[in-house]
């Protein structure tokens, strides 16, 4: 008796382990159905294309409204199965000059799409890295689940995640939108592990995960306004570790913004990092009023990446102002290469 009643811990456990598993197959295998045979949508003519000519060129001019990293994601497959662009179309000279990329871009992406490679070939390798990335959001809901509660409440995360049909549909396409929520989700709950211990480790997983976020989407700068929130919250009510004297409390706290701004600053040099690489051939003409002096080159290129992500920030809020919801919705009523011959 007593040997059965000390097994069921670690046969329950395994029983959820394994549910688990079998979830995340039964999510892969709906969206996966769907990465071949649905059509390609409004938004990833644009990105495919930017994205392959990030790498190859090692140029953003392309769709500069959004923030490179899941592009970037997405056609690594491309790359390594040798996609082809023309750079010498019409549609990647015209987007040399600024706000002309914004009509460029999906002629690019059309050309390199349906003209210069296969179209159904390219739509589903483009995908598949965010499908993983998609599976790897569900498998940090179980574990994130199962250090708040237990194993059994991050088994209802992952199931309440893995039915829902928003992330079925649109967490395999070339998107922003699940990166950009895969990386908060790991940057708010890196945040609350830097705050309970403000060690290095702590500190690095937080700046690259906030730097992660930053290099998804533009929106991911409203953690910072999440980041006050939680420290004010704390004011309010305190957690069981803080200290009640008062020097002592403002010590606590120092060290703690002291280790959040040392995780924003290597996040910028992240996103910094990633921006200055991705832009090294792209023309520098938006600095023409500096000067000529033999330092001028180095200066306009050490200025490009904030100037781009800063150019790229307010165009994302223009546009997303601007735009009605109609015309920000992703057509996938038809298989792909219907569409894409139209």
């Amino acid at each position: 008796m007593g040997l059965t009643m000390n097994s069921r811990p670690g046969t329950s456990s395994i029983a959820v382990t394994a549910t688990a598993f079998v979830l995340l197959v039964v999510m892969a295998l709906l969206m996966g159905g769907s990465v071949r045979r649905e059509s390609v949508t409004v938004d990833e003519i644009a990105h495919i294309g930017a994205g392959v000519s990030y790498l190859q060129k090692l140029d953003l001019r392309m769709n500069e409204e959004h923030p490179p990293l899941a592009k970037v994601l997405a056609v690594v497959p491309l790359m390594m199965r040798g996609v082809h662009a023309d750079y010498s179309n019409l549609s990647w000279s015209f987007s040399s000059r600024f706000m002309m990329q914004y009509l460029g871009e999906w002629v690019w992406g059309h050309w390199l799409i349906t003209r210069w490679n296969d179209s159904v070939v390219i739509v589903f390798w483009a995908r598949m890295p965010m499908l993983l990335l998609t599976l790897a959001m569900g498998l940090v809901l179980y574990r994130l689940g199962a250090k708040l509660g237990s194993p059994v409440g991050g088994l209802l995360c992952l199931c309440a995640y893995c039915t829902m049909p928003a992330f079925l549909t649109f967490g395999p396409l070339v998107l922003t939108d699940t990166a950009v929520t895969f990386f908060s989700l790991l940057t708010l709950w890196a945040l609350a592990d830097l705050w309970r211990s403000p060690t290095r480790v702590a500190m690095l997983r937080l700046g690259l995960a906030l730097g992660g976020a930053l290099l998804s989407k533009f929106s991911a700068g409203l953690l910072f306004i999440c980041f006050g929130a939680f420290a004010l919250s704390l004011r309010l009510r305190a957690l069981p570790e803080q200290p009640t004297e008062r020097t002592e409390l403002r010590a606590w706290r120092r060290q703690r913004r002291f280790a959040l701004t040392q995780s924003t600053l290597l996040a910028a040099i992240v996103v910094y990092g990633v921006y200055f690489i991705l832009s090294w051939n792209e023309p520098t003409g938006s600095f023409s009023m500096i000067p000529h002096f033999p330092a001028s080159p180095l200066l306009r290129r050490l200025l490009m990446p904030p100037w781009l992500y800063l150019r790229g920030l307010a165009t994302f809020a223009l546009t997303a102002r601007a735009l009605p919801p109609c015309l920000t919705m992703s057509a996938t009523t038809r298989s792909a290469p219907s569409l894409l011959e139209e």
